[in-house]
């Protein structure tokens, strides 16, 4: 499985709408992999904010004495996490930097901190959609990142147990060289798009999926509340013959089975920087008057094998140099307006990023729960399996 697809793991229990989520491996829990037991520095591990430490230098030195930080669902083709992965490591050589299952969904992350609870394999912090966020509290350290006051008050817990950090856009994307130019939905119904046109997962099993169905949903003029028009229209690119129900990865997109992708903005991003390089152009865009929205969260574990680390890591990820990184691989960071308001955003990245334009659509887990029993009640039912 690709890992820029996250399907939703567990997510009918949990609103799987947020849930982070690639298939994880047999080990995704890292119950085979089980470490030593932790000697975490218990004052560090209370630490809520840089005060606690008495300075960032301060922070810094107890990060490389611990000298480790075990990551975890982190994809170096999502959101350019390679990327920030790898400077982190290079501006802190002295902290060796573990990544756990890369393709875990957000419950795995969480049952890899259940497994390995109290050794030096647990997971030291957490990326995780809202539903799991939400629902996990208690496996979460309160922690204020220096940049707290900049993240909007609803996008964070008011403890600082967990926070915003970057959203993708729903977009449709398309193999520009074999179809021309895409103006609206309403042209995939053109019969040169016969068995190409692909949501990325099932609507009521995968994030993104449901995400793209959202978007569908709001151009053909539905509401979370209304969601037919959506239904409708799949059902129309099913009758026509262009609907394909294969599951999307790089390979279905390489070959041309997948022309046409509903996604999030920094998959395409990645898929058209991969296809570049093949001589193909892939493009997608996004649609002002629908821009769904779905922000991941930070978190650290309570019981993190290296809570400083843990610690400089979160004061990492909120700082410019990460945020400019999540933005040049197609998210919109967190940060992003209050970066734009001081200067901090690099302009060469913006000038060519996916932002939003106009309102987001959003939507709260009690509704993401409610259309998802919605459809699994309807789509299998309209579209067939």
């Amino acid at each position: 499985m690709n890992s820029l697809r996250k399907i939703a793991a567990g997510a009918l229990a949990a609103a799987m709408l947020m849930s982070v989520a690639a298939c994880g491996s047999a080990n995704a829990a890292g119950g085979d992999n089980a470490g030593q037991a932790s000697d975490a520095n218990e004052e560090w591990a209370a630490a809520t904010s840089v005060a606690d430490f008495g300075s960032f230098e301060d922070l810094e030195a107890a990060a490389k004495e611990e000298g480790a930080l075990n990551v975890i669902a982190l994809p170096h083709d999502w959101s350019n996490w390679g990327e920030v992965i790898e400077t982190f490591k290079e501006k802190y050589p002295e902290i060796e930097v573990t990544e756990l299952n890369p393709n875990a969904s957000s419950k795995e992350e969480i049952d890899a901190a259940k497994t390995n609870a109290g050794t030096d394999a647990a997971p030291d912090v957490f990326d995780t959609g809202l539903a799991v966020a939400s629902t996990n509290t208690d496996y979460f350290a309160p922690y204020k990142v220096q940049a707290w006051d900049k993240i909007p008050d609803e996008l964070k817990d008011p403890d600082g147990l967990y926070y915003g950090d970057y959203t993708g856009i729903m977009s449709v994307g398309w193999n520009k060289d074999k179809y021309g130019e895409i103006e609206s939905i309403d042209d995939l119904l053109d019969p040169k798009f016969a068995g190409t046109v692909a949501l990325n997962g099932k609507p009521a099993e995968a994030g993104a999926a449901f995400n793209g169905f959202v978007m569908v949903n709001a151009l053909k003029g539905g509401d979370l509340n209304n969601l037919q028009p959506g239904l409708d229209f799949f059902k129309e690119l099913k009758d026509a013959g262009n609907l394909t129900q294969v599951d999307v990865t790089n390979g279905t997109i390489d070959s041309g089975q997948t022309g046409v992708v509903f996604d999030w903005t920094y998959n395409q991003a990645s898929y058209e920087a991969s296809l570049e390089s093949k001589g193909v152009d892939w493009e997608y865009m996004t649609f002002p008057e629908a821009q769904v929205v779905s922000y991941y969260n930070q978190s650290i574990n309570k019981d993190a094998p290296h809570p400083a680390a843990a610690r400089l890591w979160m004061e990492y990820l909120y700082s410019p140099e990460a945020q400019n990184l999540w933005l040049k691989g197609g998210s919109n960071p967190i940060l992003l307006q209050s970066m734009i308001d001081e200067g901090t955003v690099d302009q060469d990245i913006l000038a060519d990023a996916d932002v939003l334009e106009g309102d987001s659509l959003s939507y709260t887990n009690e509704d993401s729960t409610r259309i998802t029993e919605w459809l699994q009640e309807n789509w299998d039912a309209t579209i067939g399996n």
